[in-house]
Formats: structure tokens, C-alpha cells, sequence
């Protein structure tokens, strides 16, 4: 590639440019690791697929998604999937910050500390980024609607105790991937109000107060008992068939069935096949808040197993 007052250089392509793309503008910068980065802006009519009508969507072709702390996200049809394991990470960023304290500023010596300190934080942001990508992109082929609550993340940053973790999972970027990857794979990606979606009990929507503690959901009312972000997804998918219009029935949703599963993350390829999901690596779990390695998707555990 030639650019002007800069001159020639090679170029390796994230990805290849459309066939009839018009090249509008192009980005040169130089990042904090030292490597620089082009970003090429086209003009190109994207072929995407349509959105399925909401009068031709069937609910088991829908699903919501509830968002944590503890687990990544829950879904309707009891996936865990877990929180990526960042001790590694956080441990490599503390001990680049201890050897760049120790450098003379702006020395030599400095600058390469810096520098090793940028990488160490572009790898979490890049695992991030690869982990919500990935789990976008797997849900909005999998399903004609996905359902997500629409979490005002910057108030619960400065209003919880909980900001550094609630900074790391990185919520608003995952809506905004599932929206992109909603129009790119003709997926309804509905964001819909967050209150009450914990407390509220998906069977028979009395609300009940649960500490932060208490990760199961058992309604006094009605008896209905579920992992507490399962009921929560369950509640997240009632209200978003009910905000896009899609006439369902609880039975439909699998209500008064719910049976803990192993916590999972990574996605898997293919469309349609959940008999036979693409794996990086599986692991069963006795308990979601265990963690061995990086699993994907399983099949939800279902009543009687």
C-alpha cells in the first residue's frame, strides 16, 4: 500500500475488502504497544438477510439471555456460560506496572516497559472482545429473536461496589455486538427493561427480594424453583416476545423445568445443528460458579435426566 507522506508498506488484511467496495477514507494509527493499525473505510451495499416476519417467528426459536457477574450469561434454555478467567492476565498487567515504576521516565528502558504494559492490557481487551463476538455471532444465527436486557451500565459503575467487576464484563460493547450481529445474520435483537427481572419470578410474576448471595429463586407464591439467572433469562425472554409481538403460552417456554447445567464458554460453528455443536473444549461442572478451562455450547439438561 502507498500513502502519501508516508510511502510504501505491506499490509496484512484483517480480513479481505468487498469485491465492489469503494474505498472512502483510510486511518493510519499508531497504538501504545508501538504497532500501528489501518483501518480502511469502504462504501459497500451489504448483502444481509432479511428479518423473519414476527407473525412467522415460534417461540422455541427465540431465547433470553440474562447477563452476570458471577456467570457471563444464562440463558432461557439453561446455558451457563462462564466468566473468562482473567487471574493470569490481571497478574501479568500488575507485575508490567511494577517494572515500568522501576524505569527512568521516558528512557529507553521505559518506553519498552510501556510498551510491554499496552500489550498486556490489548490481550484482555482482545479476549474480551473475541469472547462476546464469538457468542453474538453463534446466537443471532442459532435464533430468528434474542432477547437482552438494556443495562444502563455507566449508573452501575458509579453507584455499585461491584464497578470493577461490572467494568470487565464489558455488557454495553455485548449489546452492541448482538445488535451488529443481529443485522448481519437477520436476527430480532430486542433490548428490554432490566428492573425487576431477578426478583421477579418468571411462573407467576410475584417479586421476591433475594440477597446477591442467594443464587437460587424459589417463589413462595407459586413454588417454582430455578437457578436465579435462569428464572431471570426466562423473565428477560416473557418480556421480550411480549415487546416484539410474538403470542406465546409459559408452557412454551419450558416453565417449571428447570435443572442446573454445566457452566460453558466459547461458541460453536454451524446453523441449526444443536445435536451436533462444533467444541473447542467441553467440561461438565457440578456447580456454576466452577471453572475448568474453556468449554462451549452442550445441550441444556432437560426434566427427568
Amino acid at each position: 500500500m502507498n500513502l502519501s507522506k508516508i510511502g510504501d508498506f505491506h499490509l496484512n488484511y484483517h480480513r479481505p475488502l468487498p469485491d465492489d467496495a469503494t474505498i472512502k477514507e483510510i486511518i493510519l494509527k499508531k497504538q501504545k504497544t508501538g504497532d500501528r493499525t489501518v483501518s480502511v473505510v469502504v462504501e459497500h451495499d451489504a448483502d444481509y438477510p432479511e428479518k423473519p416476519a414476527v407473525e412467522d417467528i415460534a417461540v422455541e426459536d427465540t431465547v433470553g439471555i440474562d447477563l452476570g457477574i458471577t456467570k457471563f450469561a444464562h440463558d432461557s434454555e439453561n446455558r451457563a456460560f462462564a466468566r473468562l478467567d482473567e487471574e493470569t492476565d490481571r497478574e501479568r498487567i500488575e507485575k508490567r506496572h511494577r517494572l515500568l515504576s522501576r524505569k527512568q521516565h521516558e528512557s529507553a528502558n521505559w518506553n519498552r516497559a510501556r510498551q510491554s504494559l499496552a500489550r498486556a492490557y490489548e490481550r484482555v481487551k482482545n479476549r474480551r472482545e473475541d469472547y462476546r463476538e464469538k457468542l453474538a455471532h453463534w446466537y443471532t444465527r442459532e435464533y430468528d429473536a434474542v432477547f437482552l436486557e438494556d443495562l444502563d451500565v455507566a449508573s452501575m459503575t458509579q453507584q455499585d461496589r461491584n464497578a470493577r467487576n461490572i467494568a470487565s464484563m464489558s455488557w454495553r460493547a455485548t449489546l452492541h455486538a448482538f445488535e451488529r450481529h443481529g443485522e448481519k445474520n437477520g436476527c430480532h435483537v430486542v433490548l428490554v427493561d432490566p428492573a425487576g427481572t431477578t426478583k421477579q419470578c418468571a411462573n407467576c410474576g410475584i417479586e421476591t427480594d433475594k440477597p446477591l448471595w442467594v443464587r437460587e429463586h424459589s417463589c413462595p407464591s407459586c413454588g417454582f424453583t430455578a437457578d436465579r439467572d435462569h428464572n431471570a433469562s426466562l423473565e428477560v425472554c416473557q418480556r421480550g416476545l411480549e415487546q416484539l409481538g410474538v403470542e406465546f403460552k409459559q408452557s412454551e417456554l419450558g416453565l417449571g423445568q428447570s435443572e442446573p447445567t454445566s457452566v460453558e464458554t466459547g461458541v460453536t460453528a454451524g446453523r441449526h445443528h444443536r445435536d451436533a455443536l462444533l467444541a473447542n473444549t467441553v467440561v461438565e461442572a457440578e456447580s456454576p460458579l466452577q471453572e475448568h478451562g474453556s468449554p462451549t455450547l452442550t445441550e441444556p439438561a432437560t426434566a427427568g435426566e
